[in-house]
């Protein structure tokens, strides 16, 4: 099926941009000189086999290599703008799935078949593709939307991390509830959210605290809601 070629391409970014770029790549990649085209090298690299590896065309060369080529350009103009706001975010990563259409386009065109008939039902990587975007993706948007807004001075105690983990969870649990169809889980997720909440936002000296985790939860259950109205429209149900 021409669509799961798609899908699995967007999985395989979704893991190398995301999931295995890890803190020392994102920082060689922001730095000068050859440690820098290193790092990219590396990274590019990790996006292009996991493609060809996903992908499963062992004949098809071009796939790796044309990954490799514009995920390095891509990056390299990305780290070279040394900036960390939304847009720049949002238009790199509207790049990368650029070139991921165009690629998938090219292949389909030039009537490349799969080799072996791996996770060949494309439900499942629609779902996935969903479950991915709302964990790491999802956290990153996020963190630059609403950063603006971050109080100056943090007077919450919270544990390391806590708040993306929350995320996490929340998101995903919202997404199960919608595949699942239990649209009443949602309410409840936002209600027992509230409550956990109330004392902290009661006790909070500034509103804009208050204020600063609505837009974030809010914001969080819009991105968790819209991707499982996506699954939903393209599974058909």
């Amino acid at each position: 099926m021409n669509i799961l070629i798609l899908i699995k391409l967007l999985v395989a970014h979704l893991f190398g941009d995301f999931f295995l770029q890890t803190d020392a790549i994102c920082m060689g990649k922001n730095s000068s000189g050859v440690r820098r085209l290193s790092y990219l090298a590396i990274h590019s690299g990790i996006n292009a086999v996991l493609a060809y590896l996903l992908v499963g065309m062992w004949h098809c060369w071009q796939i790796p290599t044309l990954v490799f080529i514009t995920h390095y350009v891509i990056d390299y103009i990305k780290s070279s703008l040394n900036n960390g706001s939304t847009w720049v975010f949002v238009i790199d990563q509207l790049a990368h799935v650029t070139v991921i259409v165009l690629l998938w386009s090219w292949i389909t065109g030039s009537q490349l078949c799969l080799s072996g008939d791996w996770l060949s039902d494309y439900r499942v990587w629609v779902v996935a593709v969903c479950y991915l975007l709302a964990l790491k993706p999802s956290s990153i948007l996020l963190s630059s939307f609403i950063a603006k807004w971050a109080p100056t001075e943090n007077e919450k105690k919270s544990l390391p991390n806590a708040g993306a983990w929350i995320g996490y969870f929340e998101r995903v649990l919202i997404l199960t509830f919608m595949l699942l169809g239990c649209m009443e889980g949602i309410g409840f997720l936002l209600a027992a959210k509230s409550i956990f909440r109330f004392g902290e936002l009661t006790k909070a000296r500034e509103v804009k605290i208050t204020e600063y985790v609505m837009i974030g939860t809010l914001s969080s259950f819009t991105i968790a809601i819209l991707l499982g109205a996506l699954a939903l429209k393209v599974l058909g149900r």
